[in-house]
């Protein structure tokens, strides 16, 4: 009961001292506020606001509402899928709120479910732009490779019951480092003009029945990462030599490509400025 009450105190303090620091003067400059996030997307039709569909946009937008008590548009770093999750995902917003930045944090994990939490929140430069402004991200893609799935990982890992050959993986996933031509590795009927892209770094690594996949690139194509992991899925299990990524990168050809994995398997780790 103690603890109730107090954790109600608490709430009912951090609301009244929100409400009276609000109120800013009309004409005063607005603040960019900077939000690290983390969430798991299975219950989100991922990032970007849909009409009559549940966002993780949508849900930041209306925490905001009530904490500033004014329409904030939130930018993201990038536009995640439905089922994907995000651990280091970042976001920015202008704002007229005199609430402190690292504040926000507090304010809107009180308003959020449980499921989405801002980790971080801190002003920056006016010119900041969470998307414009970013100069790579890593994603770890997560599959359990095991005869029997899971059901306490059933949301976080992608469930591949044949055997795969790590060591082929890894020496398939060397020849996608670089600046390449990736159209043969986005989903077609994406409107994107470009295709060119610069892949840092690809691991494949190996722990008891957990096989992580990290991709680092200075930005992705749509479904990039999952098509380049149903690649590497193939090399694996001896479909395709590992020497082949070259040439199915130089044809550009989708079809040559493995298969789109499933959203559930994709984490956005980290975004770099």
């Amino acid at each position: 009961m103690h603890l109730e009450f107090s954790h109600y105190y608490l709430q009912v303090l951090l609301l009244l001292d929100l409400q009276f620091s609000s109120l800013n003067k009309k004409g005063d400059k607005l603040n960019n506020i900077k939000l690290t996030l983390e969430y798991d997307g299975t219950n989100y039709y991922g990032w970007q606001k849909q009409k009559g569909m549940k966002t993780i946009q949508g849900e930041i937008e209306e925490a905001l509402f009530l904490v500033t008590k004014e329409p904030c548009e939130v930018t993201g770093s990038s536009r995640t899928d439905a089922g994907v999750h995000a651990k280091g995902f970042v976001a920015n917003f202008k704002t007229n709120s005199n609430v402190p930045p690292e504040r926000f944090r507090e304010a809107l994990n009180v308003k959020l479910p449980n499921d989405i939490v801002v980790i971080k929140s801190e002003k920056v430069e006016d010119d900041f732009h969470a998307r414009y402004c970013a100069k790579g991200k890593t994603y770890e893609y997560y599959i359990l490779n095991d005869q029997v799935p899971s059901a306490l990982m059933r949301n976080q890992v992608y469930h591949y019951k044949y055997d795969l050959n790590i060591e082929a993986m890894k020496e398939g996933a060397k020849q996608f480092i670089g600046t390449h031509d990736f159209a043969a590795f986005k989903t077609q009927g994406s409107s994107v003009k470009g295709t060119i892209r610069t892949i840092f770094d690809v691991k494949v690594e190996k722990a008891e029945k957990i096989i992580k996949i990290s991709v680092s690139g200075d930005g992705f194509l749509y479904n990039m990462v999952r098509i380049i992991v149903g690649t590497l899925i193939n090399v694996g299990r001896g479909k395709i030599p590992s020497s082949s990524i070259s040439h199915i990168i130089a044809q550009k050809d989708r079809t040559l490509a493995g298969d789109c994995v499933p959203p559930n398997g994709l984490l956005l780790k980290e975004v770099y400025y």
